[in-house]
């Protein structure tokens, strides 16, 4: 089951790639919409010190599954690993439902963290992979609009089940054994004839990423993708809390979430195209610059509700595609052969990103004082980002050997 330049184009693996991102979009949003209720009833024992422990702890198994499961597709294929990975995620978030205390809800949390971490850099190793030459900044795009999309569906079925949570769970772990059989029949798979010729010196690696032409690269991705997941996930975790805190209803929080999250969807849409038209390098830079200014404008309390979340759509438009340009610049700057081992080592180190962000916004919650704090916070790691991606090139000279465009 393999592809080439010539075999007729599918539009299963599109959709199959994109139904994974909605899996992930799901997870990235799911403990945002139920932390304010669990806090409120401190129901299973929760307070904002627990929901900040479970917060991190989830992202702790995303990060791990993106460092060490998601380099496997180099070697063994995408399909399989997306299988194994949505298997593992399923199960484990529908484990969630039954969690008597804090303490298991965590360690549910963290184990389906570890199955889900991986499916992101797989399957965008996969569409660049499948994709077109040229065409990486609106295939990277296109298949995490998926990602925003399930974030809106978690953030629009918390709408309308909240206080219930526990149905937020049961629908995460049902959509991905729903997708499972598809992956396993209709996704070809992309790689494993060329990999499986290769010698044991050319194998793929964490090791490759600190060889020239790539430390330094790699560094500055890596810094990047620390900062846009510090925002992607602080934002998706506590922007409800957020608002509460500035004095907005709860619900008000869970319909910006939603706003947020479209806004996402919007700004990948442009992003991909203009990406691919003008350059990956510019466009970010842009998108990150004015993450940081919208950003910082939301710290202003803002009574006209059209205002407010018109606001809030704007940053979501740059804050999200920030990140995933980081990628579509990661798998164009990458030969074949590195490319999900460079993708989960930029998703990997970002996702210490995520933890931070959502526990330093916890820390700040606890404090009393996450409004404004928070948006100063994620306005400086935006222009952070700036900082650390002047460093990278507009493409990497290869060598003989990484000469192996898709």
């Amino acid at each position: 089951m393999t592809t080439s330049p010539s075999a007729p184009a599918s539009r299963w693996p599109v959709w199959l790639c994109w139904l994974a991102m909605v899996l992930d979009g799901f997870d990235l949003v799911v403990l945002g919409t139920v932390i304010p209720t669990l806090i409120k009833t401190g129901e299973l024992g929760f307070d904002a010190v627990g929901a900040t422990f479970v917060a991190t702890i989830s992202l702790v198994g995303v990060g791990l599954g993106a460092l060490f499961i998601a380099p496997l597709s180099d070697r063994f294929g995408r399909r399989k690993l997306l299988v194994a990975c949505v298997l593992w995620f399923s199960l484990f978030t529908l484990a969630v439902v039954w969690a008597p205390n804090v303490a298991m809800f965590g360690v549910f949390r963290l184990l389906a963290g570890v199955g889900l971490g991986a499916c992101l850099p797989a399957a965008l190793a996969y569409m660049n992979d499948y994709a077109p030459a040229g065409s990486a900044g609106k295939s990277t795009t296109r298949t995490m609009t998926g990602y925003h999309a399930g974030a809106v569906a978690t953030a629009f079925l918390a709408l309308m089940v909240i206080p219930d949570w526990r149905i937020m769970f049961v629908v995460g772990g049902l959509s991905g054994l729903v997708l499972l059989p598809f992956l396993w029949f209709k996704l070809p798979e992309t790689l494993p004839a060329a990999q499986a010729v290769r010698t044991e010196e050319e194998r793929t690696g964490f090791r490759n990423l600190v060889q020239k032409p790539y430390p330094l690269v790699a560094a500055a991705i890596a810094g990047a993708s620390f900062m846009g997941l510090l925002l992607v996930y602080g934002l998706n975790t506590w922007l409800p809390q957020l608002m509460a805190s500035a004095g907005y209803p709860v619900s008000a929080g869970l319909s910006l979430l939603l706003v947020l999250n479209l806004g996402a969807v919007a700004g990948l849409i442009i992003a991909g195209i203009l990406a691919d038209k003008h350059g990956t390098k510019p466009i970010v830079l842009l998108w990150f610059g004015l993450s940081a200014v919208f950003l910082a404008l939301l710290s202003i309390k803002v009574d006209n509700p059209i205002l407010l979340n018109a606001l809030v759509f704007v940053t979501g438009v740059f804050v999200f595609s920030s990140q995933v340009l980081v990628y579509a610049w990661v798998s164009q700057l990458f030969p074949a052969r590195l490319r999900a081992t460079a993708l989960g080592f930029a998703a990997g180190v970002g996702r210490v990103g995520a933890i931070t962000g959502p526990a330093v916004t916890g820390g700040l919650v606890a404090a009393g004082i996450a409004y404004p704090w928070g948006f100063y916070v994620f306005a400086a790691a935006g222009a952070l980002a700036v900082v650390a991606l002047l460093a990278v090139p507009h493409a990497i000279a290869t060598t003989r050997t990484d000469v192996t465009a898709p």
